[in-house]
């Protein structure tokens, strides 16, 4: 239950109402042990409902990989819910005493979920997906990420669940109206984020002519991605719809195609550059594309000029797990390891890092491939601060349920956050352009082929988490612990 706030279904009420009661039952639990097995077994609850979605990838390739489904859901729902485990463990050895309806319990129970929640976005490379402050996206509370980010959101979220427990020992009806009264308050002031009072929302960058982009969404089946049979129809049709007319506004200065949209290697397709730029009218062209440097292969992104040639190149940095790279892959090769959606050898290489693309008049844009859109912390560690961010992705891996609804979710907090238009191109979908305030201006729908053509919004001041990021969350819990540690040891000593 606690899932059906994530996309698509987005019924916060009813995943606040499921928190509440996990947070109440493991409030009331006797024992630390008691405790973790309740936020184990609520945290893997949730996160087998929230990412069903993970099963999709194995199924692709049936014979090979189909075994794996089950174990994979399994494992990852068991793995993050650990992270809760370890937030009930650590709330009950830090607030032992009390009856089992007491706030102080409730209180430190919020804050290492708080806490834990957030270290899951950083630990064994992270994975913050179906954080509890993702459930606001389609709400007027989106708006606070531009000041506390989807981790303070989180640490919301458990809040207002945690509120009707802390206070049901004196009235539960006062404890919901109080709980409700807060959702309201914070709700219209994100509401007042949004509709903003800071810059409108206008096309066009803050100096300079508008900025006309066409995103290009091929449709291609993962299952057909990479049959050499048909590589040259998906070709064409991408081709084709790059070089369709415009019939409302002006011609595109940029066209923008999913990620690995060249189905052979960068190194090996000049001529077939060329075709793309031809095709597309000399109008230059983003996409993805695979390439290599000496015995290691990047999945990157390209932008090509008018003539098809290489302008600017990004290799993706942070690669998903044993999707397009095995743990310790160059010491385990010798036994053919390799990842899902890797095409040669044992996996993608990481690039260098973060970085700004500097495009002349179309700007700087801060490129983000696929999973790495979920990860607010690295979009801060790139020098400077871009015009729009651009993520291109192919989200057919995550099958048609709610695995690319909550990946375009996730996106929408990106752009909240750093206050920045997104532009978001998906080969199945959702392909979509993104304002600074997280609200989804246009989009091509799932599984749907098509392009789209759209004027980029300016981007707006530089807002507070785009400043210091997760560092203010950090150090309030930080002194929020100790407080209760120093608390603790008080008592022990009494």
């Amino acid at each position: 239950m606690i899932a059906s706030g994530q996309a698509p279904l987005g019924l916060w009420p009813l995943s606040l109402a499921a928190l509440s009661v996990l947070l109440a039952q493991i409030t009331a639990a006797a024992h630390w042990r008691a405790a973790a097995w309740l936020g184990a077994l609520g945290g893997a609850g949730h996160f087998a409902t929230a990412m069903f979605w993970i099963v999709d990838p194995f199924l692709i390739d049936l014979p090979r990989h189909g075994w794996m489904a089950p174990f994979a859901l399994v494992l990852m729902a068991q793995g993050l819910g650990l992270f809760w485990a370890a937030a009930a463990a650590s709330a009950f050895v830090l607030c032992p005493q009390g009856a089992a309806a007491s706030s102080w319990r409730v209180a430190c129970l919020v804050l290492c979920l708080t806490g834990f929640e957030l270290l899951r976005g950083y630990l064994f490379t992270g994975l913050p997906w179906a954080a509890l402050g993702h459930i606001w996206a389609d709400t007027a509370l989106i708006g606070w990420a531009a000041v506390i980010g989807a981790s303070g959101l989180s640490a919301l979220t458990a809040t207002l669940a945690g509120l009707p427990v802390a206070f049901a020992q004196f009235s539960a009806l006062r404890s919901v109206g109080l709980a409700t009264f807060l959702g309201i308050c914070l709700g219209l002031w994100g509401l007042f984020v949004v509709l903003d009072a800071r810059a409108p929302i206008a096309g066009g960058m803050p100096q300079g002519q508008p900025i006309h982009l066409r995103l290009v969404q091929p449709n291609t089946p993962q299952s057909d991605k990479w049959n050499p049979d048909l590589a040259m129809a998906h070709l064409d049709r991408a081709m084709a719809l790059s070089g369709t007319a415009s019939t409302k506004g002006p011609p595109p200065d940029l066209i923008v195609w999913p990620e690995a949209s060249l189905p052979w290697l960068l190194d090996d397709s000049d001529p077939l550059l060329a075709e793309i730029a031809r095709q597309a009218h000399g109008i230059p062209t983003l996409l993805g594309a695979t390439h290599r440097k000496g015995a290691r292969y990047y999945n990157a992104l390209v932008v090509l000029d008018g003539q098809g040639r290489q302008i600017a190149l990004y290799d993706k940095h942070h690669l998903v797990p044993f999707g397009e790279y095995i743990p310790f892959g160059d010491q385990l090769s010798f036994l053919g390891l390799r990842g899902l959606a890797a095409r040669d050898g044992a996996g993608y290489s990481p690039g260098p890092g973060p970085q700004i693309l500097d495009l002349g008049a179309l700007g700087q844009i801060l490129p983000l491939i696929c999973y790495e859109a979920v990860f607010a912390q690295d979009l801060f560690r790139a020098k400077g601060r871009a015009d729009w961010i651009v993520q291109i992705t192919n989200d057919a891996w995550f099958g048609n349920r709610t695995g690319p609804y909550q990946h375009l979710a996730q996106a929408r907090f990106r752009a909240a956050e750093q206050g920045l238009p997104l532009v978001r191109v998906a080969n199945t979908g959702v392909s979509a352009l993104i304002d600074p305030t997280g609200k989804i201006v246009a989009q091509i729908p799932l599984n749907t082929t098509g392009y789209l053509d759209v004027k980029l919004p300016p981007p707006l001041p530089e807002p507070f988490y785009a400043r210091h990021g997760d560092m203010p969350l950090v150090i309030l819990l930080a002194a929020l612990f100790s407080g209760f540690a120093a608390a603790r040891i008080g008592r022990k000593r009494g």
